[in-house]
């Protein structure tokens, strides 16, 4: 982890749909770029949000915006983040978009890295771990170079449910959801702690709760479609803090999605299991503690998303 900070930083975000621009949104209000690209297949679309960006620069830190339809701008990106693709609609779930968001990328991702190859890649749109584990294998990059936010956001709403019922801040909460970011994903409370205690010997802990917590976590995304139509707020800020932490090569540790090489013996898929995050995308992963039912539920996850790869 370096100890010096970038003086330049140059953030693309390819699909400027709801999430995309709750990112770029989420990046200019910390600060994080010096230049911030919006790239779209319809330009009218960038323009119109960078316009609407703009005119609140005079009250943040500045930063050029580009909207555009070449690839060409891309140039000189430290990070590009990936969010074109159609929207998970009511009763669908993320893996029903595989086909028509794998023939987008299809005839995105070439563009991208050709013309941004020193580039670290976020996936963000879905089904997030097979377009993830695409990119990955159409690049022929190191690995790690090209990740996706998985079950980051998943933990984040673990986290904020388990903390309901502990009346303990989310932040002092450590415990994962790994495998899909989706309906295979299973929490990982064997490794979980609370201010260094045991999440499980936890006063009023019951795993009846935390599973409870889980299930909200892993539903959650079809009760804010069911209400609203698409979830964005919640995957915009992750988005930008998985940014952050490469921009500040943090070393700090994340749930994402990564091709897996030989963890817990899996190969040939991309998944979330914890990251650590640095100037280079994910520099490592760690291989935390999974008791039997945990090693199972990874196995299912691994198994979930082979079949659609």
């Amino acid at each position: 982890m370096a100890a010096h900070q970038f003086d330049n930083h140059k953030v693309a975000i390819v699909g400027c749909g709801r999430v995309g621009m709750t990112v770029a949104y989420s990046i200019l209000l910390q600060g994080l770029v010096n230049e911030l690209v919006l790239w779209n297949r319809t330009i009218n679309r960038a323009q119109g949000e960078k316009l609407d960006l703009e005119h609140g620069m005079p009250y943040l830190d500045f930063a050029k915006i580009t909207a555009t339809d070449n690839f060409q701008d891309l140039a000189g990106s430290d990070i590009v983040i990936y969010a074109a693709g159609v929207a998970q609609q009511p009763n669908e779930s993320r893996l029903d978009l595989a086909k028509k968001n794998l023939a987008i990328m299809d005839e995105l991702l070439p563009g991208i890295l050709h013309h941004a190859p020193d580039a670290v890649i976020l996936i963000v749109a879905n089904p997030v771990d097979v377009l993830t584990y695409k990119a990955y294998v159409q690049s022929d990059w190191k690995k790690g170079r090209i990740f996706g936010t998985g079950t980051a956001l998943d933990t984040a709403r673990f986290r904020f449910h388990l903390s309901e019922f502990l009346q303990i801040n989310p932040n002092s909460i450590h415990a994962y959801i790994l495998g899909e970011h989706g309906d295979s994903s299973f929490p990982a409370l064997y490794s979980a702690s609370v201010g260094g205690q045991p999440l499980t010997t936890f006063p009023n802990f019951s795993e009846a709760k935390a599973m409870t917590a889980y299930e909200k976590a892993k539903n959650a995304a079809y009760q804010i479609i069911q209400a609203k139509g698409s979830t964005y707020y919640g995957i915009g800020v992750i988005a930008a803090r998985l940014a952050a932490a490469v921009l500040r090569d943090e070393g700090a540790i994340f749930p994402v999605s990564i091709p897996l090489h030989h963890y817990y013996g899996h190969n040939g898929v991309a998944l979330s299991v914890p990251g650590v995050i640095g100037r280079n995308g994910v520099e490592a992963t760690v291989e935390i503690k999974l008791n039997w039912e945990e090693k199972r539920r990874l196995e299912n996850s691994v198994d979930t998303i082979k079949a659609y790869l």
